[in-house]
């Protein structure tokens, strides 16, 4: 979502069978679709059945090569970079889902910082929330979406759920992750991903906590799921979106 964390996108179609159109946030994105998904009751849904998929940009990291393994291990590379991701296989995924294919995702490791052998399953899905941190960043990419989102969310906030995800899900020490948010993740968020926020057609200020936008948002997922604007195999509906009218949920929020 943005403004103080990360873009997430949400693609499906409308009128025509054919036509599609998505949406992306950033950081708090995993939050606010995970909120999403389990408003919508989709969470409970065996894979193979839900009309909601999720994707995250965290799935498509690049291959490292030797030299940059070695530095990512030692909390020396820069994942928060725009050339850290495959963007290649991204658009290539996007378009398979587009296409109502089914598709494989790959899975990384952040500890090893290198892709598992398994993969993810994702099923042709009615609407689908793609989040990620610099989903804006590449135009290639970014036109894709015809709903862009932008979580924004407080810089205190940001850090703290770093520190809490990486000690817990990554085995990393607190002085590594400081050093790396200090060294990589701040600059590369101000000159990276903040200025994506222009981008945005809807902005949610303090993410999942925004319990209005959220809802909102459901809401108009919920109609086009219940009224057939959608069809499995013809549209997409990329994490975050609503329609391709840009509306920003905050005209009075600042940025952090």
């Amino acid at each position: 979502m943005g403004g103080a964390q990360t873009p997430p996108c949400v693609r499906g179609p409308h009128s025509a069978a054919d036509e599609a159109w998505q949406a992306t946030a950033r950081q708090s994105q995993s939050s606010v679709c995970s909120k999403i998904m389990e408003l919508l009751g989709q969470n409970e849904i065996d894979h193979h059945q839900r009309q909601v998929a999720i994707l995250s940009q965290d799935s498509f990291y690049r291959v490292l090569t030797p030299e940059q393994k070695a530095k990512a291990l030692k909390g020396q590379f820069n994942f928060d970079h725009p050339d850290a991701f495959d963007n290649d296989l991204i658009i290539a995924t996007l378009w398979d889902i587009k296409e109502g294919k089914t598709v494989h995702i790959p899975v990384y490791d952040f500890v090893t910082h290198s892709r598992k052998e398994e993969t993810v399953t994702v099923y042709p899905a009615d609407v689908v929330l793609f989040e990620g941190i610099l989903m804006f960043y590449a135009q290639d990419i970014r036109d894709l979406f015809q709903m862009k989102l932008f979580v924004d969310t407080d810089a205190d906030t940001r850090l703290s759920r770093r520190v809490l995800r990486d000690m817990s899900e990554r085995g990393r020490d607190l002085e590594s992750i400081l050093a790396q948010y200090i060294t990589f993740v701040k600059p590369a968020f101000e000159e990276f991903c903040l200025p994506t926020k222009k981008y945005a057609d809807v902005i949610i200020p303090r993410g999942a906590d925004n319990f209005v936008a959220i809802n909102l948002i459901v809401q108009h997922i919920q109609d086009i799921l219940n009224g057939g604007l959608t069809k499995r195999l013809n549209g997409w509906f990329n994490s975050y979106g609503m329609t391709k009218k840009q509306a920003n949920m905050d005209s009075s929020s600042r940025p952090h």
